[in-house]
């Protein structure tokens, strides 16, 4: 009997140990899974992939999770400067690193050019997939918070092009889990087959007046026109309607950043709309002369690259931009 009991402690004792190991080590492991990883996941009986950052010394602590939608045809390792080529997305990481939160790359199917794609709110568009983006950025969001302690009033989306009409999408339909989107050379489409927001949502685009693909002033998109890529208003009907839907301020606080670099023939404005009831705003960068592009100082594309999408302004960091807007947004409702 002695014997027995004996054993039985012992068994006892080993199970606490192993049920207290098995309780701590995804969080011991996290902590230890700091860098640059691509990863899969199923959504809807698909594989989808993303990159995923976490930054050294991450906090304890719930933190921010930030996605970063890429533009039509373009691959996460685009983003993520894996590639080789010039990204000002992959400053996010560097921004990571300071700030203590997660960044994301997702990315979408291919649509007819076998290139990745984003399945925006464009009614008009035919060249993107068909696939449930939404659900995808949904399943993200689940799939990472399982796995990281994720601040749950903290999670943003900023996306450039096809990603910036995703990013308004998302705004839209996971209104109730986004605290925040930016949304870069984009505007509302013209043609949408998504309904209105049902709560407020903070905002920021960033558009060029110079853009040769998303027409500042509404039309049809594309270098040249294409009915396939759909149509959008004007970047000013598009900043008005949010404005309208988040009952901001209707006169902005307006700034004129430093001319840093006079060679790149723009220079920007921002414009903020603040509501101090609810706490969302909408801020619009105005990138005067700028084109189809993120603006960058770190991260300057080539002159062969402006010379199909226009000029790149070089006087912000897109991402040090972005993050100055999300950072104090938080989920109001």
């Amino acid at each position: 009997m002695k014997e027995n009991n004996k054993y039985m402690l012992h068994l006892t004792i080993i199970l606490q140990l192993l049920f207290c190991v098995s309780c701590h080590e995804p969080d011991n492991n996290n902590m230890k899974e700091n860098g640059l990883f691509t990863k899969n996941i199923k959504v809807d009986g698909i594989t989808r992939r993303y990159a995923i950052y976490t930054p050294q010394h991450m906090e304890t602590s719930s933190v921010p999770l930030v996605f970063e939608l890429h533009g039509g045809g373009i691959y996460i390792e685009d983003m993520t400067g894996e590639s080789g080529h010039k990204t000002p997305y992959k400053l996010w990481m560097e921004l990571a690193n300071n700030e203590k939160f997660i960044i994301v790359y997702p990315e979408g199917l291919n649509g007819t050019y076998n290139k990745p794609t984003w399945n925006d709110c464009r009614g008009d568009c035919i060249v993107s997939s068909g696939a449930d983006d939404v659900h995808f950025i949904e399943s993200l969001i689940d799939e990472i918070s399982t796995n990281y302690n994720i601040d749950q009033n903290r999670i943003y989306v900023s996306g450039t092009s096809n990603g910036g009409f995703m990013a308004q999408r998302l705004a839209i339909e996971l209104n109730d889990k986004i605290a925040a989107v930016a949304s870069v050379v984009a505007a509302k489409p013209a043609v949408s087959k998504c309904s209105s927001p049902t709560y407020p949502i903070s905002i920021l685009f960033m558009n060029g007046t110079d853009d040769n693909h998303m027409p500042y002033n509404g039309g049809t998109i594309g270098n040249p026109p294409n009915p396939d890529h759909g149509s959008v208003f004007s970047t000013n009907e598009t900043v008005n309607y949010w404005i309208g839907f988040n009952r901001t301020d209707t006169i902005p606080e307006i700034y004129t950043y430093p001319d840093l670099d006079t060679t790149d023939g723009s220079f920007v404005q921002r414009f903020s709309y603040k509501n101090r009831n609810n706490g969302t705003e909408v801020d619009f960068y105005k990138v005067i002369g700028g084109g189809h592009s993120a603006p960058s100082i770190k991260e300057q594309y080539s002159s062969l690259f402006e010379q199909y999408f226009n000029k790149q302004n070089h006087d912000i960091e897109l991402t040090t931009e972005v993050w100055n807007f999300f950072k104090s947004k938080t989920l109001n409702h």
